[in-house]
């Protein structure tokens, strides 16, 4: 067996951050992967190896210890360390691609091509759905969950209550009792990692490869990427102005998703008719409605409408809603009201997903609903989202109103403009974005080929100021990206 040791294929950075003992492990490794220390190579002692690199014994030590957990090396008593007996790898492995490789499912692929809108910190004008960060209360938010986490040990510690902390369960089905009309109890609150993730686990729950889901169109592109990627086919349930247009797909549909209080993105509200004739239909064809409550709290004309849910005596519906918008997005907690024929099932499928929520934010939440800081918030941002929506519409008339018609409803924290000319609405949002102005494309939100072109634009988290000098900042940006376009032709 060979004794020569390539010393000079090892350099170790005394004030590096990675200790020598990582660094002479990983050189180490290298050598032998890449056969420049052959199988059957046989190291020199720790001791004259430590002498040659000039670092203590224990360092030489460690490395080979590692490098023999994992096998690289046999170690024997009173004799050299020997290097394993390795598998050969191929040319050909060591020069595949990402792309010859398409390390991606079927499924992968499917979630790969889904649209999708995020934000940017320091963009917050106009994002659609992002509530105000300056008026919520912090300093009380940041006293609860400093609180919660000082007897964290107690009960929060592990993984316990995998539905949902019960505290805070039963906060809110007496908020959901009391405010949106639902029939539920605290047994039947799901905490979920805010609304997506509700969506993503009804998806794997209730739907099978080539179910139909009667989607709303335009609609939430987030809960329909859900479903695509579970294996679904998507049949569109058309909403206009005019409201949702219940004609029968050509196929039962195994799950219908609708956004009745407020609909996503146009903001309309179902007709009572509506609802009950969807109830009725669920009920015939023992399919079931994913009711999202989306932005169902932000009424600014009357009371908030009740939810679908609570309608008549259905166990067809699930419920589904979010903090994102009542409180901020990063806290990532949503619910949902289980019917009884699917809660036994719900502990395992999150067991399975790993899609429960943190406890000890969960009770922080439940400590801020049952001291009434989350009733006073709600009633403050529904006083400053009316006056902002307001101011909203009028400066968007002013400096918007030459290219967007603009749908005002009475609900929700954003609005839709339709665009009056024929244009790429997703390459305005682009240009905008390069402004520093967040706005979404309507035409994401259809997926059959009807889209409108049109604007989809947040006003909560501006205020009048900010509002002001972003319409101003935008419509500067909308006569040059026009001005460019009729220059192409």
């Amino acid at each position: 067996m060979k004794t020569s040791f390539p010393i000079d294929g090892i350099a170790l950075d005394r004030d590096g951050p990675v200790n020598l003992h990582r660094q002479l492990y990983v050189q180490l490794r290298g050598l032998i992967e890449r056969r420049v220390l052959p199988s059957g190579h046989a190291l020199p002692s720790t001791r004259v190896m430590a002498r040659d690199l000039n670092v203590g014994r224990n360092t030489v030590i460690a490395a080979c210890d590692q490098l023999a957990l994992e096998g690289y090396l046999a170690i024997r008593p009173r004799r050299p360390s020997v290097v394993m007996d390795l598998p050969t790898r191929s040319a050909a492995a060591e020069h595949v691609s990402v792309e010859d490789a398409n390390p991606l499912s079927l499924r992968g692929q499917t979630m790969l091509a889904q649209p999708y809108h995020h934000g940017r910190p320091g963009m917050l004008a106009f994002h659609p759905g992002m509530p105000d960060p300056d008026n919520f209360p912090f300093n009380t938010w940041s006293k609860l969950l400093s609180r919660r986490a000082k007897f964290a040990h107690i009960d929060l510690f592990g993984t316990y209550h995998v539905k949902g902390y019960p505290p805070l369960c039963e906060a809110i089905a007496r908020y959901l009792t009391a405010s949106r009309g639902v029939k539920c109890t605290a047994e039947q609150i799901v905490v979920t990692n805010g609304a997506q993730s509700a969506f993503d686990l009804l998806a794997r729950l209730l739907i099978d490869e080539g179910d139909t889901v009667w989607m709303e169109e335009p609609g939430y592109y987030g809960a329909g990427s859900a479903f695509v990627s579970a294996g679904a086919k998507l049949a569109p349930l058309r909403v206009s102005n005019a409201g949702w247009n219940l004609d029968p797909p050509p196929v039962i549909p195994r799950m219908i998703f609708v956004t009745p209080s407020c609909h996503h993105p146009l903001g309309i509200t179902m007709p009572m008719e509506q609802r009950l004739n969807l109830l009725h239909m669920a009920e015939t064809w023992r399919s079931w409605i994913i009711e999202d409550d989306y932005d169902g709290e932000y009424r600014f004309q009357g009371q908030p409408i009740p939810a679908l849910q609570g309608i008549g005596a259905s166990n067809r519906v699930v419920y589904v809603g979010t903090f994102a918008k009542i409180l901020f997005p990063a806290m990532r907690l949503g619910f949902m009201v289980a019917p009884k024929a699917i809660d036994h099932t719900i502990v395992s499928a999150l067991s399975v997903s790993g899609q429960f929520a943190p406890l000890l934010t969960q009770a922080a939440l439940a400590d801020f609903m049952n001291e009434g800081h989350f009733t006073r918030h709600l009633r403050r941002m529904r006083r400053l989202y009316a006056e902002r929506r307001q101011f909203f519409l009028e400066s968007a008339q002013r400096h918007l109103g030459e290219w967007l018609d603009f749908h005002t409803t009475e609900s929700g924290i954003q609005v839709v403009g339709i665009f009056r000319g024929r244009c790429s609405d997703r390459a305005v949002a682009e240009a905008a974005l390069q402004q520093g102005i967040n706005v979404s494309a309507l035409s994401i939100q259809y997926r059959h080929g009807t889209e409108q072109n049109g604007l989809v634009m947040g006003f909560a988290a501006a205020d009048a100021q900010t509002t002001e000098k972003t319409m101003q900042k935008f419509r500067t940006a909308l006569q040059s990206h026009f001005s460019r376009m009729n220059d192409l032709g």
